[in-house]
């Protein structure tokens, strides 16, 4: 219905543009919007989204400067820096200069209207974990219920940095566990494996340099591992860890080409 309306019903245009966009169309929505002139600040938020969805697909900074441009054009405004799309929009132009604490500022204000909205709480989630605020981030990723978003990448490693940071690395070993063997699985693995070091949760740090290293001669993971492996013995010796847990750990050393 729409494409023939798109000279006779201005609304005709923009809701095509939507369209697109909701079906992953972006060029097609891209065409549509190029050329036109923005007067109503709907036209303009509507524009800035097309631009900032082709800028983080062909990774072009044209784009996301345009879009920030726009947002910033919108949520400044006198007559919109008041209103949800106003708010919005200032956190998505905080969001492509990557100043997470201010997105949070415009984020949190809204927050009470969009309890179950996908695309909101995964900017809040990924905000929130860029800013290091792991409690609030990992309560905006589970309210995710999108099974296309649970299952990205970007969504999966930020869930995993989350939960060991609120220590709960075993959760960020089960999401792991779960993956398909792949590069995307052997990243996650790595991430498990470092940043579960850095807060001291030493089992699965080694647990996860123990599959690197028997997959990768890189002398890193076998550095990791018997760093890993000191970091649980002393745990036992300090009564914070399981001594079972040592035995297994003593196993996985054993299990290695490295002298």
């Amino acid at each position: 219905m729409l494409p023939p309306l798109i000279d006779v019903i201005p609304e005709a245009r923009l809701n095509l543009v939507i369209y697109y966009l909701k079906n992953d169309e972006v060029n097609e929505a891209y065409t549509l919007i190029k050329d036109m002139e923005c007067v109503l600040p709907k036209e303009y938020i509507i524009k800035a989204v097309v631009h900032a969805v082709i800028g983080q697909q062909s990774d072009q900074k044209d784009h996301m400067r345009i879009a920030q441009n726009f947002f910033q054009m919108v949520g400044a405004s006198p007559s919109e820096c008041d209103t949800i799309p106003g708010r919005q929009c200032m956190a998505s132009c905080f969001f492509i200069l990557k100043q997470f604490d201010d997105v949070l500022v415009y984020l949190k204000s809204i927050r009470p209207y969009f309890i179950h909205d996908d695309d909101f709480n995964w900017n809040y989630g990924i905000a929130s974990a860029a800013a290091g605020e792991y409690k609030e981030a990992e309560e905006g990723f589970l309210q995710i219920q999108n099974e296309r978003y649970k299952q990205d990448y970007c969504y999966l490693s930020w869930l995993c940095r989350c939960y060991i940071m609120n220590k709960k690395p075993h959760l960020a070993w089960d999401i792991y566990i779960n993956m398909e063997t792949s590069n995307e699985s052997l990243s996650l693995l790595n991430l498990i494996a470092n940043d579960c070091y850095k807060m001291g949760q030493f089992y699965f740090s080694v647990k996860a340099f123990d599959v690197l290293e028997r997959l990768d001669a890189d002398p890193e993971f076998w550095e990791g591992k018997r760093g890993a492996a000191i970091g649980v013995f002393q745990l036992v010796v300090a009564g914070a860890e399981d001594k079972e847990r040592l035995i297994e750990v003593i196993n996985m050393l054993k299990n290695t080409s490295n002298p």
